[in-house]
């Protein structure tokens, strides 16, 4: 065996040279490993005793994609365009032999070689549009010439991750060796390939599968169509489409041309900054600068939870997926039966629509057990209270949980808001104590705001930020404050589209802007959608809002076909001169002269106040990045990830012109837009949010 470099190894095994990479964690195609694969095939090609090459990873996976830390830098060692010329130019058939995942840049190596050889458990996928990207590296052009047009508009624009069972059925790999003897298969596939001097299979020159799509723009208008909704925002599902379009129209290397500029004009653009900056964000949040890496984690092998209703349930749900069972306790027989049938229906639901498979749903269902007495929760490692938002009731349920709970168990709360060193203070063991703010619907939102206590121990920290991986979420943690980090935020959003009505601006208006902004929907399409009577009381009710009086006129939302909008039988809303003129009659009791306002305010109104906000969490050290904050809107609230989140988008818009508009507003509207001192600070130094979270990386 001959080292390459220090990521690569060479060796003539028999008739078949073996180049070797291993470049821990994931073999990412960094400079050292297109140096090796580079060096690998000039020694192949010079090496008199090779017939064939096998290109094969050591570790866990195969190449599993770019080192996307060189994106955006000056580029360094050989090509990875030169890499695939030397491996598809190669005069001796080249196989790639894959096992975990060959991925992005992986999988373009692997279709350059001239033959694919893959384990069961292999998976293969061009995942970039994630980033904001498309294959820069021939993937849209080889891919649909191996797959089939349809499959590969399918496989670019989710970036999903196809099993080798299917990879093989469709030609992308061409055979399947036995798990865990990869380099013996792949060396037999070799040396039967050398036997039945096989071609050298160049994937730029199968043409059958694009020509049969040519003159046929039906097949991209209805791709088009039918992601219309998903697609919505995003530029990069548009240029993988257009770069799978120049595949099949246009010659391999003009396409590769197409492919290459469209990969720039993505890769300079902003939205993939900030889906790059996203995807490093959601990583950042796992950790915690001040609990060290090895804190005590506390084992939980069985839940609590107090509360059969959506959020209980839900919640539950989480801990049966991943195999942990739960106890809900309900004070009513009647309430917990009809908790429990909820958690059995949406499973079932989800199995119908072949997301699990039957005995699946009795599995996890049978790891849920009911009771009607806290008692039943002696001996859980860990107990989530899920009740009604009133301090009183859960001081209550906290003081009785102390006596009953077992030494060393983690009482959680998932309030949405109240002050968790309050509800710390009934008990004996405040360092147990910790908040696990789960978001609607708890079985389906990502995101977990784990909020520490002032007493909260490490211990307990940490188990919570393992277990909210365990069972699925994106953990962020945050510190103790009305609204927690997420809903504080929104309350700034909220005051200010209920302001703008009053001003002058339709709720629709208001809707559209951040609609069009990249939200799935505006504040007040997402009340009718919750329920407008959600915290109303109808005895009394006095109709001083305009939610009061929507309310006393059965207008509460989808549910009765009416809220702010008017619905039609398949819930699709329109615009309601009903609503209309209750805002222009309170409009008219207030005094104020309504108004035309801007699209553009409408959006600084309702977004710089959210920005303003989050520097002042920042400030108060309730949030440990500004980073923690935009994965907290990414994926609690629906921010729009190819804008990165409030924080991403200030430093975008630019802090200056952020904190001029808060100073114009506070002069005439007051100081409920006064800048946070932080964000005087950073742009009296000409820093972003981004210089404040190097300090805490």
């Amino acid at each position: 065996m001959t080292a390459i470099n220090a990521v690569t190894d060479y060796a003539l095994e028999g008739d078949v040279a073996v180049i070797t990479l291993n470049s821990p964690p994931v073999n990412a195609l960094s400079a050292a490993v297109r140096d090796g694969l580079a060096g690998g095939m000039e020694k192949g090609a010079a090496d008199a005793g090779a017939k064939a090459v096998v290109i094969i990873c050591e570790g866990r996976t195969f190449i599993a994609g770019a080192d996307i830390t060189e994106f955006g830098g000056a580029q360094k060692g050989a090509s990875l365009y030169a890499v695939q010329d030397a491996i598809e130019g190669s005069a001796k058939p080249v196989i790639a032999a894959i096992h975990g995942t060959a991925l992005g840049g992986g999988l373009e190596v692997a279709l350059a070689c001239h033959y694919r050889v893959a384990v069961a458990s292999a998976r293969c996928g061009l995942p970039e549009v994630a980033l904001g990207l498309l294959p820069g590296a021939g993937g849209t052009q080889r891919l649909p010439r191996i797959v089939g047009v349809e499959k590969a508009l399918e496989m670019v624009t989710s970036g999903q991750h196809v099993p080798a069972a299917q990879c093989l059925a469709m030609g992308l790999v061409d055979e399947i060796v036995e798990e865990g003897k990869l380099r013996a298969g792949a060396l037999a596939f070799a040396h039967k390939v050398i036997a039945e001097r096989r071609p050298l299979k160049k994937v730029r020159e199968a043409n059958d599968k694009v020509e049969a799509a040519r003159g046929r723009p039906e097949i991209f208008a209805d791709f088009r169509k039918a992601n219309a909704r998903k697609f919505r925002g995003f530029l990069a599902p548009e240029y993988n489409i257009r770069c799978i379009e120049a595949a099949v129209n246009e010659p391999f290397e003009e396409g590769l041309k197409t492919e290459r500029r469209l990969f720039g004009e993505l890769m300079s653009g902003p939205q993939s900054a900030a889906q790059r900056y996203a995807f490093f964000a959601e990583r950042l949040a796992a950790k915690v600068p001040d609990v060290p890496d090895d804190t005590p984690i506390i084992p939980v092998m069985s839940v609590g939870i107090i509360g059969a209703g959506t959020m209980g349930g839900g919640i539950a749900m989480n801990f049966a997926n991943a195999g942990i069972p739960v106890t809900i306790v309900e004070v009513k027989a009647e309430a917990l039966e009809r908790g429990l049938g909820v958690v059995r229906r949406n499973y079932e639901r989800t199995a119908s629509r072949g997301g699990i498979s039957k005995d699946d749903v009795e599995k996890r269902v049978g790891l849920i057990t009911g009771a009607l007495d806290l008692e039943a929760l002696r001996d859980v490692d860990l107990v989530i209270e899920a009740v009604f938002e009133r301090m009183d009731i859960k001081k209550d349920i906290f003081k009785r949980l102390d006596a009953i709970c077992k030494p060393g168990a983690i009482l959680a709360t998932n309030t949405s808001g109240l002050n968790i060193d309050e509800i710390a203070s009934v008990t004996k063991r405040p360092e147990a104590v910790i908040g696990l703010h789960f978001f609607s619907p708890a079985n389906v939102m990502k995101l977990l705001e784990v909020v520490r206590a002032d007493h909260t121990s490490n211990s307990v920290i940490a188990t919570a930020m393992k277990l909210a991986k365990k069972i699925g979420k994106i953990a962020v943690l945050v510190g103790v404050c009305p609204g927690f980090v997420g809903n504080r935020i929104l309350g700034q959003r909220q005051r200010e589209a209920q302001k703008l009505m009053f001003e002058g601006a339709m709720p629709w208006d208001i809707d559209r802007v951040l609609h069009d902004f990249g939200f799935p929907m505006g504040p007040f399409a997402m009340s009718d959608l919750a329920g407008l009577d959600i915290g109303w009381v109808k005895e009394k009710s006095k109709g001083e809002t305009i939610r009061d009086v929507l309310c006393e006129m059965d207008r509460r939302g989808q549910k009765t076909g009416a809220g702010y909008y008017d619905y039609d039988e398949n819930r699709v809303a329109r615009p309601s001169p009903v609503t209309e003129k209750v805002i222009g009659d309170f409009v008219a009791k207030s005094g104020v002269n309504p108004r035309r306002i801007s699209d553009e305010e409408i959006l600084e109104r309702c977004i710089y106040p959210m920005i303003n906000e989050g520097a002042k969490i920042l400030e108060e050290g309730k949030a440990t990045r500004a980073s923690d904050i935009d994965v907290v809107w990414e994926y609690g609230y629906g921010w729009p990830i190819y804008r990165g989140g409030p924080m991403f988008f200030g430093d975008q818009v630019g802090l200056p012109k952020v904190l001029e508009k808060m100073k114009q507003f506070q002069a005439t509207m007051g100081d409920s837009f006064r800048p946070a001192p932080l964000l005087e600070k950073l742009v009296a130094e000409g820093k972003g949010f981004a210089q404040l979270d190097q300090k805490s990386r």
